[in-house]
């Protein structure tokens, strides 16, 4: 499942959402915040119904009589891709006012996989706070820092090297977005 909020950095969800659509072996499950609807506008030049075409299903933030509410509703994770501090405080909080903050409760309560792409800096102690709650309640918090070993020359492969990070973490780990690291070969 992939929920894009209406923090900067919308690319991380979008590409998220391209890569595992490409992919055969993954259903897409895809809920886009109001907020997030207009920064995909703006920051991507997309229109945020052409991503809903590329999810297996999309729904309506909110929509909480959806399945996704539910923890019958099967998943092998939740990427929230960007993820805003006003979502980020919904899910350390347990508060399920959208469908967005209820299904990754969800998660939570049937300890799955949650991967909160939190994007924001600076950070005070208030988002601190909120981070390490939501991971005391089985989040993982995975802030969009790319790895520079890799030597990225365009804003795609830095983008790439974070979503690659979730991809692993799912479980896609074929997914040949950046260069795993290898020791380099001793200098002659």
């Amino acid at each position: 499942m992939i929920g894009i909020s209406g923090a900067s950095g919308a690319v991380y969800g979008v590409r998220l959402l391209e890569v595992l659509a490409a992919r055969s072996d993954a259903e897409t499950h895809l809920v886009v915040s109001d907020g997030a609807a207009t920064t995909i506008a703006y920051e991507t030049g997309r229109d945020p119904a052409e991503l809903a075409r590329l999810a297996t299903q999309s729904y309506d933030v909110r929509d909480l009589s959806s399945s996704l509410a539910s923890g019958t509703f099967r998943t092998v994770g939740m990427v929230i891709a960007p993820c805003s501090i006003g979502t980020l405080s919904r899910v350390a909080n347990s508060a399920n006012d959208t469908l967005l903050a209820r299904a990754a409760d969800v998660h939570l309560k049937e300890r799955r996989r949650l991967i909160l792409v939190v994007r924001e800096t600076p950070l005070h102690a208030g988002h601190l706070r909120l981070m390490s709650e939501a991971t005391a309640a089985g989040a993982v918090i995975l802030p969009p820092v790319p790895g520079f070993y890799t030597r990225p020359q365009t804003i795609e492969e830095l983008v790439d090297h974070t979503v690659g990070k979730v991809l692993d973490l799912l479980g896609f780990d074929d997914h040949g977005l950046y260069e795993r690291w290898r020791t380099p070969a001793p200098s002659p």
